[in-house]
């Protein structure tokens, strides 16, 4: 009798533990969005109020601001976003919202990658065209970030912001003397005369350094005629004054007409009321939520990893480039 009571103890128990981890799959895939039959949408940016209006906000006209920090980058994150699609979904979100009336782009970024500041770029453009974009630039709003500002309708700088730096620049490591030092040789079969034209294994010939010249004019065009018509500023003019990649000052930018004027981020705010045409108006910010973590996760990724600290201040002090990539940086901050 005992042994039999035992076992159905111990069905049970298997029972209730084979449930249980359905449950905790079926859950994790509900929580996490990892069931191969369903589609994880974007969750929206929370809200965070700024400054309330004088009246009624719950319900009133809005300016939200929405923040550029960092290097300008394509590159995806470990759950799948990018600096450019968290822009993008941003610039969508205020859109959609009938409270919010105008946008402030608050930026704090030295540039980054041609095509990403671009496509930033054209998505502030298109948001302009349907909201008032103003652009508050933080302490540095430089060669990618300028780019980004030219988007907006009114640019409103720090005095201390360095700004400008319109240029674009694309570096290549040589290492073949050092190559040649050691004694290694590197084997390239390659299937133009071009195709490793930026290898660092041996110098480049007059045609490469030529060729890969042309692709940067060709992108500076672009970045100084995007300057020129937003700011109606000649295009001779850039080329033989600031668009030199020079980095200036909040102030020195508007004397040269880069930017509109000096002033705060309150003045932007303010800025966006009257291009709204409100007379008052609550101010809130975009934020992400935090990020939902998976204790299993977690406790795998615990007993899998020794304990350690580990501190990475590379992303802080320099941009981390890649290899091959035009890039919108000051020259100062290349490594």
């Amino acid at each position: 009798m005992r042994k039999q009571v035992l076992g159905c103890l111990g069905i049970l128990t298997l029972v209730v533990l084979v449930l249980s981890l359905m449950g905790n799959v079926l859950l994790s895939g509900m929580l996490f969005g990892k069931s191969a039959d369903v589609v994880q949408e974007p969750h929206a940016f929370q809200q965070l109020l700024l400054q309330p209006a004088a009246g009624d906000s719950s319900h009133g006209p809005r300016i939200v601001q929405i923040d550029l920090t960092g290097v300008i980058s394509s590159d995806e994150d470990k759950g799948g976003s990018s600096l450019v699609s968290e822009m993008k979904q941003a610039l969508d979100q205020a859109l959609a919202d009938s409270r919010v009336k105008a946008i402030v782009l608050r930026i704090d970024s030295p540039g980054g990658e041609v095509t990403a500041s671009d496509t930033i770029y054209h998505a502030v453009k298109q948001a302009n065209d349907r909201k008032p974009v103003v652009v508050y630039m933080d302490s540095m709003a430089a060669s990618g970030g300028y780019y980004v500002s030219c988007g907006a309708r009114k640019i409103i700088a720090n005095v201390n912001t360095w700004t400008g730096s319109i240029g674009v620049i694309i570096q290549s490591l040589g290492y073949a003397g050092i190559m040649d030092k050691i004694g290694v040789k590197t084997r390239v079969f390659r299937s133009g005369a071009f195709k490793d034209a930026l290898g660092g294994h041996r110098e480049m010939t007059p045609e490469e350094e030529s060729y890969v010249q042309n692709m940067v004019t060709q992108t500076y065009e672009r970045f100084v005629t995007i300057v020129s018509t937003a700011r109606s500023i000649p295009l001779e003019t850039l080329k033989n004054g600031i668009a030199d990649g020079r980095i200036i000052s909040g102030a020195d930018a508007v004397a040269l007409k880069l930017v509109d004027r000096t002033g705060y981020l309150e003045d932007a705010w303010q800025e966006a009321r009257d291009l709204a045409g409100l007379k008052d108006a609550a101010v809130i910010k975009y934020t992400r939520p935090a990020p939902l973590i998976s204790l299993p996760s977690l406790l795998a990724k615990a007993s899998a990893e020794t304990p350690r600290l580990e501190i990475d201040v590379a992303d802080r002090l320099l941009p981390r480039l890649h290899p091959g990539r035009c890039y919108l940086l000051p020259e100062s901050l290349l490594p």
